[in-house]
């Protein structure tokens, strides 16, 4: 409860002093460090005697283990790492100067995500072949995983005692930005639809936090024996955003632009830069065909597996 308080108000004071003031100005000198740190602790452990296997096993394909759940876990996964239908976007896009090329920074956000992902991937995967000795299962640890092996990893490293505090100090500030992105977008719309100033629309949120953080934060604890259609209080909340929640408001987000404001309302947005938006035919056909099909085989899938329903 210490630690969520901290880091609930860490968030807080954040956003009390704006985006520009706050969130831009340490995000500048912090996510730098972390990338490269990243970078360096990936070749190192790519170069880790016994790593070899691991780097086969990230980027070899093996198609005979591609199924349906291949397809709805990625597009699942799209949506927690590009900050889909959380309104992080849509609030970080409005304080955008309009001489900003939208198209761009759109691709600028895409590659950087991937080739941060794929880097995350070098730091993980080898290593955890390294140290449970080739065991494929052990990647089966999820989240854990970096508070598993890259602790090894370091424990191997020259400095790595230095290198691994400060790589842990910088994760914990990424957790922070996403936690401030989120709550930005919850202070940001009780300021404007409530007419209410950003102290007290924050002050709101905190309390609205505390209220459904804490069953999280003892839900492994001294709540742990109480169960949400078999899980934790964590991972319901996590099942419920994530896989129900967030589909739901991307589809109603596919309708409405698709279909009341029309994509135009968006190319024209796109295209107050002065510049030509090029793909606007293909937007069209993703935002009002292509995007809600999937969107909704993933929250059906999603509610299905949840419920031992479906199996893959």
């Amino acid at each position: 409860m210490l630690w969520f308080a901290l880091f609930l108000g860490a968030t807080a004071l954040v956003v009390l002093f704006g985006v520009e003031k706050g969130i831009e100005k340490v995000s500048k000198i912090m996510m730098p460090i972390l990338v490269v740190l990243s970078i360096i602790i990936a070749v190192y452990a790519a170069l880790m005697p016994g790593a070899s296997a691991g780097l086969a096993y990230y980027l070899k394909p093996d198609f005979s283990r591609f199924s349906p759940k291949t397809v709805l876990a990625a597009l699942g996964q799209l949506f927690y790492s590009m900050s889909l239908a959380m309104g992080i976007m849509v609030t970080y896009g409005s304080y955008m100067k309009k001489d900003v090329n939208l198209e761009s920074s759109v691709r600028q956000i895409e590659i950087f995500d991937t080739a941060i992902a794929f880097i995350a991937g070098l730091m993980i995967i080898p290593a955890v072949f390294v140290f449970s000795g080739g065991d494929e299962s052990a990647l089966g640890k999820g989240p854990g995983l970096m508070f598993v092996t890259l602790p090894k990893v370091f424990e191997s490293m020259r400095g790595g005692a230095v290198i691994g505090t400060l790589f842990f100090l910088l994760v914990l500030f990424a957790a922070l930005t996403s936690a401030i992105s989120l709550l930005e977008s919850v202070v940001s719309i009780y300021c404007d639809k409530c007419g209410i100033s950003r102290k007290k629309a924050c002050l709101i949120a905190v309390l609205i936090s505390v209220v459904l953080g804490v069953p999280s934060s003892l839900g492994n604890g001294i709540w742990s024996n109480i169960k949400i259609i078999g899980m934790d209080f964590l991972t319901f909340f996590d099942f419920i955003s994530n896989s129900v929640l967030m589909p739901i408001v991307a589809i109603f987000i596919c309708i409405f632009v698709g279909y009341v404001i029309k994509p135009k309302a968006i190319i024209d947005e796109a295209e107050e830069c002065g510049e030509k938006y090029h793909a606007k035919g293909l937007f069209t056909v993703v935002i009002k065909y292509f995007a809600p099909i999937c969107i909704l085989l993933i929250l059906i899938s999603s509610i299905l597996e949840a419920t031992g329903t479906l199996k893959f």
